[in-house]
């Protein structure tokens, strides 16, 4: 279950909770059943119970969401006796109170002076202030914001101040029914360069990243609330940071049990959290994933991977995909005869373990300064501003680096190396190709669709394109049949996930433990050796985090068989499953499909497309289509293929019913029909009315018609705007025409060439 659903899901007793006002003076109370109310209604703040504890807490609440608790008083101090009377109040000078049987102070806080006429107010920021009615504006004699517990909310402050010896952190949770301070700390550290950190204890967890003058450079400027922060600093230490106040937008950040940290915006009707931003994104954020010396990229099927000069220390275990090890020099550095520097571009720099700082160096400078320290591993711009300025030198090994994506700007470290490592060759071009597309989200894992596979003219293109077919081109593992057999228990058919053109697909578990889906080429195939291993080849070559990993192959005799990762998960029609896919996480699973579609027409010279199949003809615009079928059948949650509607049962002999019955129904005026029912309480319904058109203008009879991948991202992610109305939907097995010329109409010639949509059990 993802984090943020366990607050939705957290039990919460008020007492017998009523609504009060917003001001407490000196010689009132609040007893259980009694609270403060903020003037906007928004925040509210009494005793409460968490979880199925029995322990009674002092905290504020979002007065629509009583279970998101944003602070707690006693969270050391539980009241353990539910039959013991207790009493919050005010004294006299200004010192808040917690007391039970009248006398017993269970917590107290005292104000940073006395007042002559103390009062509490609850304010619409949430935060808690002790102030002097006396004294007509006078500043917080006490605030909750000075002392958080595991809320981070708009106005509130996260401050390293050493002068003052102040420091406020984010502490989470000890459990669900327990607010007491648990095993995960977020703060400000100012080692070098300011940054913030996720500890466990006194072990480093997460890290943003340090400030590089515009942000710190391990987030992603375009997602993360930091570039509206509010930050100050002092002689190049940040002191505070703090998310800025706006009454039209109900924010929070909240460090997770877990130890993740989430943003979240409350929905316009105050009912529930959209989540916004996680940290960690993925395992490349988990600190020092890779190892010292090791590169995270997430984009990679191997994650981890060496800086150049460097092998990893512990090959074996990499074969396991434990890169905890990282990696070490293949040779020492000749500090007499020369080093230089590897560029390493567009990267989270390394923690500064062991470091040098200067902020007015050049890189010129800094690299020759690195150079007359043998000590000195590499060097870099700290700041990105003004084209890159300041010097930090490395000492020892680097730890925790990642790939980032393009909008954060160019950060980048010189890796240095012996001189016999530098040339100047460029990276190998990619080789471009069609390869089977298997869509899915990253973020949840749901395979949604797989439509584009080989036809027998693949063979005929791909030697056209001079594509090379020798065994030097798999860079997979060469598994043995009888690992698969094991893997697969005979090929059992309870181990079948899907049956497609090419043959079944089976689920195995690999001897370490490792679940697998081996797709298992029949000898009715008619796919040849050699179009098997340009398969293997292309495939292993286009890995992304929107498309599923080939692991390795097997090819024994006339058995050829891929085998790819098994991701856990039903299908988007799996009535349990259809329930947690909310329609926030349905739109990012189609985003995510996007965004693959986009990597693969960017780095391919395209895809088997319907109208090469039929007619000699090629076009990326068939993936397009694949992509508005998709769309539907996760808009609705329904399967294309076998899909029925009683008022439509003319579709059944159609390759796209879904696709038709979405169309009828636009024309009709009901397109919201549509949707899954099941999303009626988290759809927005401009951004399904949004998707559903897209998909349609995605599935239009004649290609010219369809969108671009481009477009279609754009249209997906912009709000507003005018789209033009969607013409019917084409068939598969149609044949196709240009508007602008009917002689080019042509029909499906008679061959035995067999084009197939495989239909994978999502995994």
């Amino acid at each position: 279950m993802a984090p943020f659903t366990f607050t939705a899901l957290l039990f919460f007793s008020l007492l017998q909770s009523t609504s009060g006002k917003a001001l407490l003076l000196h010689n009132q109370t609040i007893s259980t059943g009694q609270t403060l109310v903020s003037e906007t209604q928004v925040f509210e703040f009494g005793f409460f119970r968490p979880g199925n504890s029995t322990n009674t807490f002092l905290g504020i609440w979002y007065k629509s969401i009583p279970a998101t608790v944003v602070w707690v008083a006693n969270r050391n101090n539980p009241i353990s006796d539910p039959q013991r009377p207790v009493v919050f109040s005010i004294s006299a000078n200004g010192t808040l109170l917690i007391t039970t049987d009248g006398s017993a102070v269970i917590w107290s806080a005292k104000p940073s002076a006395a007042a002559s006429r103390p009062s509490l107010r609850l304010l619409e920021t949430g935060n808690l202030v002790v102030t002097d009615e006396e004294i007509e504006g006078s500043a917080y004699l006490w605030q909750s914001f000075d002392s958080p517990t595991d809320t981070w909310l708009s106005g509130m402050k996260l401050v390293d101040d050493r002068d003052a010896g102040v420091s406020t952190n984010l502490t989470s949770w000890r459990d669900w029914n327990d607010p007491s301070p648990g095993d995960f700390v977020v703060k400000i550290e100012n080692h070098g360069l300011p940054e913030m950190v996720v500890y466990k204890g006194s072990r480093k967890k997460l890290r943003t990243g340090k400030w590089n003058g515009l942000s710190f450079n391990g987030l992603p400027r375009f997602r993360s609330t930091v570039s509206k922060a509010e930050l100050v600093f002092e002689e190049e230490r940040l002191i505070s940071l703090a998310m800025p106040y706006e009454s039209s937008i109900i924010i929070r950040a909240r460090m997770e049990l877990s130890g993740s940290i989430y943003h979240y915006v409350m929905n316009p009707g105050k009912d529930k959290w959209n989540p916004v931003y996680p940290f960690p994104r993925d395992e490349c954020d988990e600190y020092g994933y890779c190892g010292p010396n090791g590169l995270c990229a997430v984009e990679n099927s191997q994650r981890c991977e060496c800086f150049k000069g460097f092998v990893p220390k512990f090959a074996d275990k990499w074969g396991v995909r434990d890169w905890s090890g990282g990696c070490r020099k293949i040779s020492a550095l000749n500090c007499e005869s020369g080093d230089g520097f590897l560029e390493v571009r567009g990267v989270k720099s390394p923690d500064l373990l062991s470091y040098w700082l200067n902020a007015s160096m050049s890189l010129d400078e800094c690299k020759d300064e690195c150079l007359k320290n043998c000590s000195c591993s590499a060097c870099a711009n700290p700041y990105i501003t003004n084209g890159g300025t300041g010097c930090v030198m490395w000492f020892g090994d680097l730890l925790d680096t990642r790939e980032l994506p393009a909008a954060n700007g160019f950060q980048n470290v010189y890796i240095r190396v012996p001189l016999s490592l530098i040339d100047s060759t460029s990276d190998v071009e990619k080789k471009k190709a069609p390869v089977s597309l298997i869509l899915i989200s990253i973020a949840t894992g749901v395979v949604v669709s797989t439509f584009i596979n080989r036809a027998l003219l693949l063979l005929t293109r791909w030697k056209k394109r001079g594509l090379k077919k020798n065994n030097e081109d798999i860079e997979l593992p060469l598994i043995k049949m009888t690992t698969i057999l094991q893997a697969t228990n005979n090929f059992s058919q309870e181990k079948v996930l899907g049956v497609g053109g090419f043959g079944p697909v089976y689920k195995g578990n690999m001897p370490g433990g490792e679940e697998i889906a081996v797709k298992r080429l029949s000898k009715a195939s008619r796919q040849g050796l050699e179009e098997f291993k340009n398969e293997v080849v292309l495939i292993a070559k286009l890995q992304h985090r929107n498309l599923v990993r080939l692991l390795g192959c097997c090819i024994e005799g006339e058995e050829k068989m891929l085998i790819y990762e098994y991701l856990e998960n039903k299908s988007l029609d799996h009535p349990d499953r259809r329930k947690l896919l909310t329609w926030p996480k349905r739109f990012d699973i189609i985003m995510g499909i996007t965004r693959g579609m986009l990597y693969l027409h960017h780095d391919s010279s395209g895809y088997m497309a319907p109208e090469y199949v039929f007619h000699g003809k090629f076009s990326v615009k068939s993936d397009v289509y694949s992509l508005g079928v998709v769309l539907l059948e996760i808009i609705s949650g329904k399967k294309n293929n076998g899909f029925q509607h009683n008022d439509h049962l003319s579709l059944l002999g159609h390759v796209v019913p879904l696709a038709t019955h979405a169309w009828v129904l636009w024309k009709e005026k009901r397109i919201m029909e549509v949707m899954d029912h099941c999303l009626k309480e988290t759809c927005d319904e401009s951004q399904v009315k949004r998707c559903i058109q897209v998909g349609l203008l995605c599935v239009q009879k004649l290609a010219e018609d369809r969108p671009i991948t481009p477009s279609v991202a754009l249209m997906l992610a912009t709000e507003g705007g005018i789209l033009p109305d969607p013409e019917e939907p084409g068939f598969f097995l149609e044949g196709s025409c240009r508007r602008s010329d009917p002689q080019s109409c042509t029909t499906p010639p008679s061959t035995n060439a067999t084009v197939t949509i495989t239909d994978l059990e999502a995994r």
